[in-house]
């Protein structure tokens, strides 16, 4: 039995739509994709709700094309600099000892968690378990069925803006689609790109989208930080259309062409031509001149990323290094440059292990759009601190009710 779920990344450079199968054993195939260049979104927030909606429906209309499907739900990501986060005890007392901890024990708990003073004009949007203990014992990761008098729980719950939550909505349903869930787009790129073992042992996902760069730090199984910085590929592009003169849609072509993240990696005799603003004729432009521009920006992001890591507290707990993500994470030399500035194993994520149209979405920039497939059964397989720990059975009800959001076209 298969069913079908949507995922919808509303990015600042383009929107993409997923429809995938998602199989009883958990894996996917890719039925579907739909994308359209990117409208109405700035920095990962909604700025002109027309232009949002009307790309939105374009790339719906043409995932329902690929696919078949009519789509009527959706997981949809969410970023920006008004998301904010924190980890969050919650405590309750076990209603019936005798029968052991029950997943009801384990909402109440979780609900505790979030119950904190949320910042006028912010939502919740996910709260995570990170541990749990019983009776002062620490670290349990599946609470349920034991026996105990208090349950705790430490979770990581993230915030948005409710005016940002709300226009994100408005801008999907105007596009004829219902929102099943926003999904933080660092934990959607996270299930589709990191490992059990990758968690458990410590790592910090970056996806370095067009306007903001997300992070989000997985430890022992589970999120232990998030954090969204206003700054991306776009940023470079910008510095490319000033250094060189050029108009911003020619920057970003000339940075896809020609670009690169470590001069020294680029040969002194190597040229390409450019037709800057206030010029008759067409200039050649050493490429080294084009990779320093491109070189600092990325130091930059880069070192952002760095500071944000050591100001979490948990920098030497990852030695799994870091998986990057996003169209910025493409540009020949970006590893060598994170290594350099790490000193940390560094990767550059692909989505793996899918089925159907695969190679459609094998880049690290459809790395959020996958992980939306995958939201929900990576919480139930993920082996840590669970929310909805259950047997299969029992999940695969849930998901059929939750996830019925296609009728066949």
């Amino acid at each position: 039995m298969e069913q079908s779920v949507v995922g919808i990344d509303v990015g600042s450079h383009k929107i993409e739509v997923l429809v995938g199968e998602v199989s009883e054993n958990g894996g996917t195939r890719i039925v579907g994709v739909g994308q359209a260049p990117s409208r109405g979104v700035r920095k990962g927030v909604i700025v002109n709700v027309a232009e949002a909606t009307a790309a939105i429906a374009e790339a719906v209309a043409r995932a329902e094309q690929s696919s078949g499907y009519q789509i009527e739900r959706a997981y949809v990501s969410i970023n920006g600099a008004h998301i904010s986060s924190r980890n969050s005890p919650g405590v309750v007392g076990v209603s019936r000892r005798d029968r052991g901890i029950t997943a009801e024990d384990v909402d109440r708990a979780l609900e505790a968690a979030g119950a904190i003073a949320l910042p006028q004009n912010q939502e919740l949007l996910h709260i995570i378990p990170r541990a749990y203990i019983v009776d002062g014992q620490n670290g349990v990761r599946d609470p349920l069925g034991m026996h105990g008098f208090r349950l705790e729980v430490e979770a990581h719950v993230v915030m948005g803006s409710m005016t940002a939550i709300q226009n994100l909505t408005k801008c999907v349903n105007g596009a004829g689609v219902e929102v099943s869930e926003l999904v933080l787009s660092s934990l959607a790129a996270g299930a589709s790109l990191l490992t059990n073992t990758e968690k458990e042992m410590g790592v910090v996902l970056v996806d370095i989208g067009e306007g903001t760069t997300d992070i989000a730090i997985f430890i022992e199984g589970t999120v232990w930080y998030t954090r969204t910085l206003p700054m991306g590929g776009e940023y470079i592009t910008n510095d490319i259309a000033i250094g060189l003169r050029l108009p911003p849609e020619t920057a970003e072509e000339v940075k896809l062409r020609y670009g690169h993240a470590m001069m020294a990696q680029v040969a002194e005799d190597e040229r390409f031509t450019i037709s800057p603003y206030g010029e008759s004729a067409p200039v050649v432009v050493p490429r080294w001149k084009l990779a320093q521009i491109v070189m600092a920006r990325s130091e930059e992001i880069l070192e952002n990323v760095q500071q944000e890591i050591k100001r979490s507290g948990y920098d030497g707990l990852l030695p799994a290094g870091l998986v990057l993500c996003g169209g910025t994470a493409l540009l020949p030399g970006f590893r060598d440059l994170a290594r350099d500035i790490f000193d940390l194993p560094v990767q550059i994520g692909v989505p793996q292990g899918l089925g159907g149209l695969a190679d459609k979405v094998a880049s690290p920039a459809s790395a959020v759009s996958v992980g939306l497939l995958k939201w929900t059964p990576m919480w139930e397989d993920g082996g840590g601190a669970s929310a909805w720990k259950s047997s299969r059975a029992s999940w695969w009800k849930r998901i059929g009710s939750w996830l019925r959001a296609l009728m066949p076209g």
